[in-house]
This record gives C-alpha cells, sequence and structure tokens, in this order.
C-alpha cells in the first residue's frame, strides 16, 4: 500500500464519513476498494485447495482445481476461526501482499439460523457478538475488502420474538458502525436473502431497521441457487423500495457461485444444480458477482450431502456441481 497522504486521509476518513452519513444516510462510507487492488484474492488455503492438495491422485482432483479452487470466493469467518483479528488480519494481509482484493464473510450472530439449523451457533451473548465484530472490522484496519455481513440473519428474524429481532438490529447497525470506523476501505454488504424468501418491500424495511444506510450494499443469493437474472429483479426491487421509502437506494451483490441452474426450490444440497458465472465486476445490475458460498462445501446433513456437515468441503457434491448433476 502506498503511504504519505493517502495514509493522512485514511486517518480523517471515519470523522469525515460520520459527518456525511449524518447529512445523508446513503452515502457510501468507504473509498472503493476495487482500485486499490488488481482483481480478487484465491485463497490459497480454501477447503477445495486443501482437498486438491490431499488428493492429487484422485480423479476429481483436476476438476476441482480448474473449476472451484482456482476461483476467487469468500473465506467465512465465524466461533471457528479463533482469534477473530488475528485471523481477518492475516487473511486480509495476504491478500493486501499480492494486491489482491479479498471476500469475508462475518457469521457469528447469536443463534445463527435459527430457523435452518444445519448452521445454528454463534457467538454466546450481545456483548460477545459486539466484541467479535469490533475486532474482525480492526484486524482489517485500512486494507482494501469487501465483507459480507450475517447471511440470513435478516430472513431469520421471522423464527425470533420481538426482543431477539431489536437485539439483532442492534448488533448489526454496531457492525456497520465498526467498519466506518475501523476498516474505512471495506465495502460492506448487509445481507439480503434471496428472490424467494421475503418481497423486495419486506426486506428492504428489515434492511433499514438493521442500518444498512450505512453500509455500502446489501447481498443476495448468499447459499442459494437463483439464476442471476432472478437475482437483477429481486436487487433491482430491493434498492427502488430503499429509495422510495427511505430516501437512498443501494448497490448489491449477487451470490452466483451455485446458480448456473437456477434453484430447483429447494435449498439444502439439491441435486442437478450447477457453478455460476465466476467472481467479477459486474454491470446492467449487481455491482459484482461474487462466489460467496464456496462450491462443494455441504449445506448440512440433506440431500445430496446425507451424512455431512454444513461446511465440510464434499468431493462429490463439488464434481457434480461442475457438471450439473
Amino acid at each position: 500500500m502506498r503511504r504519505s497522504r493517502r495514509s493522512t486521509a485514511l486517518l480523517i476518513a471515519p470523522a469525515l464519513t460520520a459527518l456525511l452519513v449524518a447529512v445523508h444516510p446513503g452515502t457510501a462510507y468507504a473509498a472503493d476498494p476495487t482500485t486499490m487492488t488488481n482483481g480478487f484474492y484465491t485463497d490459497p488455503n480454501s477447503t477445495p485447495q486443501q482437498w486438491v492438495n490431499a488428493n492429487r491422485g484422485d480423479g476429481r482432483a483436476a476438476a476441482v482445481q480448474a473449476s472451484i479452487a482456482n476461483v476467487p470466493a469468500a473465506r467465512w469467518f465465524g466461533n471457528w476461526s479463533g482469534t477473530i483479528g488475528t485471523a481477518t488480519g492475516a487473511y486480509v494481509g495476504a491478500a493486501a501482499a499480492s494486491g489482491k482484493l479479498p471476500i469475508l464473510v462475518a457469521y457469528d450472530i447469536p443463534s445463527r439460523d435459527i430457523c435452518a439449523g444445519q448452521s445454528g451457533g454463534g457467538a454466546g451473548s450481545v456483548a460477545d457478538y459486539n466484541t467479535w465484530i469490533a475486532a474482525f472490522a480492526s484486524g482489517i484496519g485500512n486494507r482494501p475488502a469487501l465483507v459480507v455481513l450475517e447471511p440470513d440473519a435478516l430472513g431469520h428474524e421471522s423464527c425470533m420474538t420481538p426482543a431477539q429481532i431489536s437485539d439483532r438490529n442492534g448488533m448489526l447497525r454496531n457492525a456497520v458502525a465498526q467498519f466506518t470506523a475501523k476498516a474505512p476501505n471495506t465495502w460492506v454488504y448487509l445481507d439480503a436473502g434471496n428472490p424467494g424468501w421475503l418481497s423486495a418491500t419486506a426486506m428492504a424495511k428489515l434492511l433499514a431497521d438493521a442500518g444498512v444506510a450505512g453500509a455500502h450494499g446489501f447481498s443476495t443469493n448468499v447459499s442459494n441457487f437463483f439464476t442471476t437474472a432472478q437475482n437483477t429483479t429481486y436487487g433491482n426491487a430491493v434498492s427502488a423500495a430503499l429509495k422510495s421509502s427511505y430516501g437512498y437506494a443501494k448497490p448489491y451483490v449477487v451470490d452466483s457461485s451455485r446458480n448456473g441452474n437456477g434453484s430447483d426450490g429447494t435449498w439444502c444440497n439439491p441435486a442437478g444444480r450447477r457453478l455460476g458465472t465466476p467472481t467479477s465486476r459486474a454491470g446492467g445490475g449487481p455491482e459484482m458477482l461474487l462466489w460467496i458460498k464456496t462450491p462443494g462445501e455441504s449445506d448440512g446433513n440433506c440431500g445430496t450431502g446425507a451424512g455431512t456437515t454444513a461446511g465440510q468441503f464434499v468431493p462429490e457434491i463439488a464434481y457434480k456441481l461442475i457438471y450439473g448433476y
């Protein structure tokens, strides 16, 4: 990273940003991390890459390497990540050293996956989460990054009490504020579910209540299968609903990792799905197409992943996604 005048600007960015958000809640708070990097970061320690490294003689290894492990995708961080500031710092540090833009997912909200249960867990309390997310942001610091904030957290509010919803919205608003203050070159996308879940109007309200005004934008289709066209229609509608009801529009990103064949209406390891467009800048709707879910990682003990756990890399699932089986 270049220093001198840029580093001076970064020191004053949080204060300036707070002023901008107070004046216009739809103002993006971060510098553009895509202009500070040259392409997206490919994780050399991703689960598909680890599997390939350990199974070079497997007949599926070459296809998994070429079609999945070589594609930039997100690294998910949660209660399994150890000291979180150290973990995020090491990851974005490696990306910065190569001049690439990392994609991170924050996934540790209390009562995580409360409706479905396959990825249950999360921080033990509001205080624990607030400490965790502050350290997450501090680990990134001034280095450029993209962060998808708590997939499914808003959609799952339908399974929560009013008190739990209030706590969750408070945690998400605080999370956005932490990135604003501690990671000024990070674009944060608050998750907005998928086109098959809630209406655009309903999701816009949930996003607004959770503080999307201070985030760069929102994400759609994380770990799901709806086509990019369907997500474009949905994302545009959510952004329009934010504009009409709250006075600001927001850009969005789409998880295209497994949407090549679209959705069959199920979400947990359905058969017949296929890889989608690799991570890239996009136009005409989404700001970017990102591989947020790592293809080949199970959704849980269900479908083609029977007998597996959520997040476990399963080479047969990966292989079927490559060829659409």
